[in-house]
């Protein structure tokens, strides 16, 4: 027992003795080893989380905005250079044309076929965003009672959209032609007497918009379809228990709700109708005469149609083009700025 109690006294010492000089090297160890960890953060530099979001969204946005550089930015500017120089086809091509200032401006303003392509511009533009937003908005309301075959008959209505514009407006100058026409032969069948669609100066501009508008339905169909869907159905019920009816419902309720949708609608049918060329291109070349002249033909014909180009006042002609598009875009800014601070 003795001997058991001295091993074991001895023992306990040696572990005494042993346990300071082991928690040394771990205090060691730790003292040791935060020291580089310290002093690696001290000599790296890391990012703040702030700098790493600055990066990421200049990554994201580096393609976007090389994009407008290159396709809006770039053609914009030159379009701009040329309608302010002398541009032939030599100088075009090697470079060298005379700064005139506003010469081309001038000439188009005083050219007879201005304020002739003016109107057409505009009655072609704002009639055919009417006629097509109201039959898309008609449409739309149409579709969205949920009917049997509505889902397929709005799928229907999407195919002149999905055509190229280039077989839609050929189809429409077979439908119309004077002498083997389906039009005309419709119209054989009641008793009226076939009608010069294409070539004649009353009714090619007529023409040239049944067919915009024929395109351009679907586009606001599928918009104020989507806006429909966001239109909650509570306020439709609460509506139906007041006893209003669906002409009420439609001016108390789906008219004023679908207000931001439309106007969207409307600017975006505005920008595009203005730059509508390939329609009247293919079906009436802009004629005959000037009797369905738009800027946008005019622009082209100045450009690309005449033996020697004129570059100068075509780009001059598409700048004014540019600008009726832009007050447009303004108005609606306006707009939406008025609204939303009432």
């Amino acid at each position: 027992m003795t001997t058991l109690e001295q091993g074991g006294g001895a023992g306990s010492r040696q572990g005494a003795d042993a346990q300071p000089s082991g928690r040394a090297p771990q205090g060691g160890t730790r003292s040791g080893g935060s020291r580089p960890r310290a002093g690696g953060r001290a000599g790296g530099r890391r990012r703040s989380p702030a700098t790493t979001s600055q990066l990421t969204a200049w990554a994201f946005a580096t393609p976007v905005v090389v994009y407008l550089l290159a396709f809006y930015a770039v053609p914009l500017y030159r379009n701009l250079d040329l309608s302010l120089r002398d541009y032939t086809v030599r100088s075009f091509v090697q470079g060298g044309a005379e700064f005139n200032d506003f010469a081309n401006y001038v000439d188009v303003f005083q050219d007879p076929t201005f304020w002739p392509a003016l109107w057409h511009t505009l009655v072609f533009t704002f009639v055919s965003i009417g006629v097509q937003f109201a039959l898309g908005m008609a449409l739309a309301v149409f579709f969205f009672q949920h009917f049997r075959l509505s889902t397929t008959l709005r799928a229907l209505f999407l195919v002149p959209w999905l055509l190229p514009l280039i077989v839609s407006a050929s189809t429409w100058a077979w439908m119309l032609n004077s002498d083997s026409g389906v039009v005309n032969y419709a119209l054989s069948l009641v008793g009226v007497s076939p009608v010069n669609w294409l070539t004649s100066p009353q009714w090619a501009l007529v023409s040239v918009i049944i067919a915009n508008i024929w395109i351009g339905i679907p586009f606001n169909l599928v918009i104020v379809y989507s806006g429909l869907q966001s239109i909650p159905g509570d306020v439709y019920e609460a509506a139906s228990l007041d006893g209003a009816g669906a002409w009420k419902k439609f001016w108390s309720i789906t008219f004023p709700l679908l207000r931001p949708v439309s106007a969207i609608t409307l600017l975006l049918g505005l920008v595009y109708t203005l730059k509508v060329f390939d329609i009247i291109w293919i079906m009436t070349r802009g004629g005959p005469g000037d009797s369905s002249q738009t800027f946008a033909t005019w622009s082209y014909d100045e450009s690309f149609g005449n033996v020697l180009p004129r570059f100068g006042t075509g780009s001059a002609i598409s700048t004014l083009l540019i600008l009726m598009a832009l007050v447009a875009g303004l108005v609606y800014i306006r707009a939406q700025h008025r609204q939303e601070d009432s």
